[in-house]
């Protein structure tokens, strides 16, 4: 019998992904974080694509505040409505639909009061939007003291 063709309830999450995931995901926020106390932002580039990506998310969300994120109005069914197209434009590129960290309030750091779960093309979307408007800009000096020797190794 095709594995495939199995009933579903023979099928469990694993744990052991699912743990792995979050770690993954915590490591993502931290490496961008310490990109973001460490370079202008306005510099920085996420992917080869994020003119593509910023082009479509202000074409897409004009009026968006990607300074802090309303999450509601993110993941209501109008906004996820909203985003599934966007996404859309964008399921050729690797990763863009894994489980990302998004900060909240662009000027405080990775917390878990200040974290969205979100699919990374929401993240490049918020995250390029945030850095080309001047949104990310104080981090660097609000934060550059607190990047641990750990995180410099």
């Amino acid at each position: 019998m095709d594995v495939l063709s199995r009933p579903a309830e023979e099928f469990v999450n694993d744990g052991t992904v699912e743990e792995l995931w979050a770690v993954k995901a915590v490591d993502h926020a931290e490496v961008h974080f310490n990109l973001l106390c460490s370079v202008d932002p306005r510099l920085l580039r996420l992917t080869p694509y994020d003119d593509e990506i910023y082009e479509q998310f202000r074409r897409m969300f004009p009026d968006m505040n990607v300074q802090v994120i309303n999450e509601n109005e993110l993941k209501s069914p109008e906004g996820k409505a909203k985003w599934r197209a966007y996404m859309e434009k964008f399921n050729r590129l690797e990763d863009y639909s894994y489980g990302t960290l998004l900060r909240a309030n662009a000027d405080e750091e990775f917390r878990p009061e200040n974290a969205i779960l979100v699919v990374r093309i929401q993240f490049w979307a918020i995250e390029i939007a945030r850095n080309r408007e001047g949104h990310n800009d104080s981090i660097r000096k609000k934060f550059r003291g607190s990047i641990t020797s750990k995180d410099t190794e």
